[in-house]
């Protein structure tokens, strides 16, 4: 975020995006906010693209230019508040930012108290169809909140790493929404998902003793409600679950194994005095009613994202929500 007296900001960047084979390319798209008045998306045609296919592994790297993306702010008359939002779907690498001779550009304060926010893909959010309608941006912006999202697609596994990065931060409130990588990827089982669960909170409890935390249980994902992963694609973008032998089941990981289990323990936590932690069922802001908008079977599409927002706000941000 910036003030800025500037009629238009101009962005360098090397953006690379990555999309499965079949898919059509689409542009990489930016979001311009001034003074709180979100303008039309931003489109950067220039873009690396990656092909990779989920059923045989196999790369295709598709080299492109830089991109130069403009927005376009307005008249110089006065200094306005200006955000652009990064894309959602590519990863990015700032090379310049420039303004016109004589304009100038400097920090603006915050948009509001900072809630930070870690999920999975579910909260990166890449099927969003702007970078603003990601559900926590919704939510951030309905609430006048400075939202820092580390949702990581396929990278939601109660890393140590992540938890010190949120024990660190100076954040107001934090929500983490937890389990579906897991189990989508197979990376535990109950014996470790529990004490990692627990030394996850023990971490950001170190740095955040009485903030706020929600954590938001796995929504919807037909293919491992029952049945333990891992996940996989087929020919068609969908998921499936893998068969395992029944001596393996034992101990593996389901959704709503999950859901039982951060039920049970952030219940313990709470008695135990933790009355600043809660938990949302996934399933209440994305549930098996929603399907319609829920394409591949795992993500929910622009407007699942939307449902989930409006559904998230309340309970979070609203009147008697955990974080007022």
């Amino acid at each position: 975020m910036s003030s800025c007296c500037a009629t238009e900001i101009e962005l360098d960047a090397r953006l690379t995006l990555v999309l499965p084979p079949g898919v059509p390319t689409p542009g990489v798209v930016f979001d311009l906010v001034v003074d709180g008045e979100l303008r039309e998306p931003v489109v950067a045609a220039e873009h690396t693209l990656v092909v990779l296919n989920p059923v045989t592994g196999a790369v295709d790297a598709r080299p492109g230019e830089p991109a130069t993306v403009r927005f376009r702010i307005g008249e110089r008359a006065r200094e306005r508040r200006v955000e652009i939002w990064l894309p959602v779907d590519a990863s990015l690498q700032l090379l310049d930012v420039r303004v016109p001779d004589g304009a100038s550009l400097r920090p603006a304060p915050a948009s509001g108290p900072l809630w930070v926010h870690h999920g999975s893909s579910i909260s990166q959010c890449a099927e969003a169809d702007r970078p603003t309608g990601t559900w926590p941006a919704l939510v951030a912006r309905s609430a006048s909140r400075s939202l820092l999202n580390l949702g990581l697609g396929g990278e939601c596994h109660l890393d140590p790493f992540m938890a010190r990065a949120i024990r660190d931060l100076p954040a107001s409130v934090i929500s983490l929404e937890l389990g579906i990588n897991v189990v989508n990827g197979a990376t535990m089982r109950e014996r470790t998902f529990v004490p990692a669960l627990h030394g996850f909170l023990d971490t950001i409890r170190d740095g955040h003793p009485d903030t706020p935390v929600l954590i938001v249980s796995p929504i919807v994902c037909p293919a491992a409600e029952t049945r333990p992963g891992p996940t996989l694609v087929d020919a068609d973008h969908r998921v499936y679950t893998v068969d395992r032998p029944a001596e393996l089941a034992n101990g593996a990981l389901t959704l709503t194994r999950v859901r039982d289990l951060l039920a049970l323990h952030v219940e313990k936590r709470r008695k135990a005095g933790d009355g600043n932690l809660h938990l949302v069922d996934g399933t209440t802001l994305f549930g098996p009613d929603d399907l319609a908008d829920f394409p591949d079977g795992l993500h929910p599409n622009a407007a699942g994202y939307a449902l989930m927002a409006e559904r998230f706000l309340p309970l979070s941000f609203g009147a008697g929500g955990v974080f007022r």
